[in-house]
């Protein structure tokens, strides 16, 4: 039994990231999973169903704009990590007592059972690929809802990615409560 854990988020301005930890059955048809970014929205979208409907296990963490100022992005996807799989365990107390965790990336979170990092995870192993489905499409959700309490920033567009739209909206409006104030991207600085 596999655990694949990634996050989505890492990048972007502002916002939470979330991670999702999943496990899924064997006879999930596995074929039909790819690397959450290469995939189309409608596509993520009925495939999170998909996921959602026939995982044996699942989990989604989060850790807000405030966390990561506070912590610095890497640590604040590996506190997501940890969140989503510590909620996979407490929704799922069928579980083995052990199983084999496998990360996305070059890091594994701080929890309860052996893991292991595995770069480009998420194109190669289904449980992975399941979690950065999982993690893609609720953050995407988070982020059009921001949309409708600040609406001049465009969050429903580009899901506070750096794009030029989000930098000029930053520019002139200043930060949003849910910029990430201590992130550099290129040049760029989000100043308070």
């Amino acid at each position: 039994m596999i655990c694949g854990i990634d996050e989505a988020g890492r990048g972007p301005l502002a916002g939470p990231v979330c991670a999702a930890a999943v496990i899924l059955p064997e006879d999930f048809p596995h074929g039909v999973l790819g690397d959450s970014k290469k995939l189309s929205p409608s596509s993520r979208e009925e495939l999170m169903r998909l996921i959602y409907s026939r995982a044996l296990a699942w989990g989604l963490g989060w850790a807000t704009a405030a966390e990561i100022d506070k912590i610095n992005i890497l640590q604040g996807s590996l506190l997501a990590m940890k969140r989503a799989f510590e909620l996979m365990l407490k929704m799922e107390e069928s579980l083995p007592s052990s199983f084999e965790v496998i990360v996305d990336g070059l890091y594994v979170p701080d929890i309860s059972m052996p893991s292991r990092a595995l770069v480009k995870a998420d194109s190669k192993v289904p449980e992975v690929m399941a979690a950065s489905i999982l993690a893609k499409t609720a953050r995407d959700r988070i982020m059009e809802f921001y949309s409708i309490f600040y609406p001049e920033y465009g969050y429903e567009k580009h899901k506070g990615y750096p794009t030029a739209a989000h930098r000029s909206a930053i520019a002139r409006y200043g930060p949003s409560p849910i910029q990430r104030l201590t992130f550099k991207s290129g040049s760029f600085r989000v100043k308070a």
